[in-house]
């Protein structure tokens, strides 16, 4: 078994794909670490939308890289939760399944394999630059969701 952690630049049509043995803190703590000095090294904030699971939060950090590493990291992150029906996580499940349709949709015998057919879909994705025009509005959502509202 193992473990996928995508990340989604939406509007910039960039993915990346991790593929680890184990989901614990320190795994996202690492993926975290990984996006922010790695891939968006200039960036002053990284908005992170991201579904609402223990092992997603500043306390990953913390419990990974020494205080000050782990607040250098936190202080660059402005993070999000998906509510469990909202759109974003929509758009999380439509790449995922567009990866398994490029790589996972088959057995595979090991990591190594998984890791070279992982980074040749990525790559692949990645260099036709396919953004996302997420239509789904505040407007719309006020409308359709109005039940998650509360009541003014």
């Amino acid at each position: 078994m193992v473990e996928i952690f995508k990340e989604v630049e939406p509007l910039g049509g960039k993915r990346h794909v991790a593929i680890t043995e184990h989901r614990t803190r320190k795994d996202w703590a690492l993926q975290i670490k990984q996006m922010l000095d790695e891939r968006y090294p200039d960036a002053i904030k990284v908005r992170l939308v991201m579904d609402n699971l223990n092992t997603h939060s500043i306390a990953s950090l913390y419990e990974t890289f020494e205080p000050k590493e782990a607040r250098r990291l936190a202080e660059r992150l402005d993070i999000h939760y998906t509510p469990k029906h909202g759109s974003w996580l929509n758009m999380a499940e439509i790449e995922l399944s567009v990866l398994k349709g490029q790589c996972l949709d088959r057995r595979i015998p090991g990591m190594p394999t998984i890791q070279t057919a992982v980074v040749a879909g990525e790559k692949e994705r990645n260099n036709r630059t396919k953004k996302i025009n997420w239509q789904f509005t505040t407007s719309d959502a006020r409308i359709r969701l109005a039940r998650l509202y509360p009541k003014l």
